[in-house]
């Protein structure tokens, strides 16, 4: 895939003149980014679904889910796809925290956020079990779900792999667009993008979109083929970092 996003994203900073004292908390930062590419992975998970016309056995939600934590896993080199992992099954977590004096909303067509973290956590550490038992242990992943994760990844992995084996051989390319391409958020995105497009296409193209939305929030457009990536979500991520005790 060539850089880690987290390193594209440095430099585009320092390319763009950003002050160094905005970086200055590395691991609030990497949480943000490693948050805002697994939300942009759920969503390309739902946009992948749409244009290639995928069946969908369950719940759409939980398969981008599985799309996202499998596109870490693919995409980087173990050490980094390690340090997302962490930080996006906190997210989850931390959206749980924010959220606990407010009824769990099973009506939700997303899981509950505890639910998503241990999803995220079981296939993470199913992908290589003998290297990522520090993970799972940190994560307290119980030994329960734990001796089914490597069955779970390897399910996900039939299912979706074929996906991206598919879009390796080639097709459109995406095409990004922001208002605003200081943000964080348009940083970030744009370069995966880029990263994206030199190593896969599509069957169709799909629009993605950094800008203000009114809320924090990312989402995908089926009637447009495009995925919305809110800029609000910046400062709810750092929010949710902090309510972690950080």
């Amino acid at each position: 895939m060539g850089l880690d996003a987290c390193v594209r994203y440095a430099l585009a900073l320092l390319a763009a003149g950003v002050p160094g004292s905005l970086m200055a908390d590395e691991a609030e930062n990497a949480f943000v980014e490693a948050n805002i590419l697994g939300i942009f992975y759920h969503e390309l998970g739902h946009a992948l679904i749409d244009v290639m016309q995928m069946p969908v056995f369950g719940q759409e939600e939980d398969a981008a889910d599985v799309a996202s934590i499998l596109l870490i896993d693919h995409l980087f080199e173990p050490e980094s796809a390690l340090d997302m992992a962490y930080d996006v099954a906190n997210g989850f977590w931390a959206e749980a925290v924010a959220n606990a004096d407010y009824p769990v909303p099973y009506w939700d067509v997303h899981g509950p956020d505890e639910q998503r973290f241990y999803n995220t956590v079981c296939l993470f550490y199913g992908g290589d079990p003998d290297t990522r038992d520090d993970f799972a242990e940190d994560m307290e992943l119980p030994d329960e779900r734990a001796e089914y994760c490597p069955e779970e990844y390897d399910l996900a992995a039939d299912s979706w792999g074929a996906v991206f084996d598919e879009m390796a051989e080639g097709g459109t390319p995406m095409r990004f667009s922001a208002e605003d391409k200081t943000t964080v958020t348009a940083q970030l995105i744009a370069a995966e993008v880029d990263a994206l497009n030199a190593d896969f296409g599509f069957p169709a193209e799909i629009g993605v979109y950094a800008e203000p939305c009114g809320e924090a929030n990312a989402f995908y457009d089926p009637s447009d083929r495009s995925i919305i990536m809110c800029e609000e979500f910046e400062a709810h991520l750092r929010d949710l970092y902090r309510a972690l005790g950080n």
